[in-house]
């Protein structure tokens, strides 16, 4: 079984990171005002939270989600994503979140090739949460839709970046 251990210190935190980027792509495909991100920030926290506590979940997953949810954790993945994604305009912060999640699905391949599948199913089923979690236009919460073309294209970008075949798929 593949844990913590088997990664070096910057593998790690890039897995850590790999969960805020997989939301944050989907967000910064289109910024939908301070409710809506926060809608978003709130749907990605809730997907860690039921991995750790999920019993049946990949114990990659669980202890992915088990470390973001100490301060330890979550410091090195918010201090990873703060100097790499710092200044950069939501067009960037999207193209650097994919290409970053390019990465570790080749990390997962190298080093966790039987966990990689779970793992890259869970950093898509986050990304699809946060796009879900706020509807897109509209005008005071009436009308607009709730996933956005531009979500939708981002989630299809998610999925290439992490090797799966399935990009949107609404989820009731």
């Amino acid at each position: 079984m593949v844990s913590k251990a088997d990664f070096t210190p910057e593998e790690w935190q890039k897995l850590l990171e790999s969960v805020m980027l997989a939301g944050m792509s989907v967000t910064a495909a289109d910024p939908s005002g301070l409710w809506g991100l926060i809608k978003e920030a709130a749907a990605s926290a809730r997907s860690i939270a039921e991995a750790k506590s999920d019993k049946t979940a990949n114990p990659l997953v669980h202890a992915i989600a088990a470390d973001l949810e100490t301060s330890e954790g979550r410091t090195l993945a918010r201090d990873g994503l703060t100097a790499s994604l710092k200044g950069n305009s939501a067009k960037d912060i999207k193209t650097k979140s994919i290409d970053a999640l390019r990465e570790i699905g080749g990390i997962l391949e190298a080093k966790a090739p039987a966990d990689a599948p779970a793992v890259k199913a869970w950093l898509q089923g986050v990304a699809q949460r946060a796009a879900e979690a706020a509807k897109e236009g509209g005008f005071l919460g009436f009308g607009g839709v709730q996933v956005s073309d531009a979500e939708k294209a981002a989630l299809d970008e998610v999925s290439g970046a992490l090797g799966l075949k399935e990009g949107y798929a609404h989820v009731s």
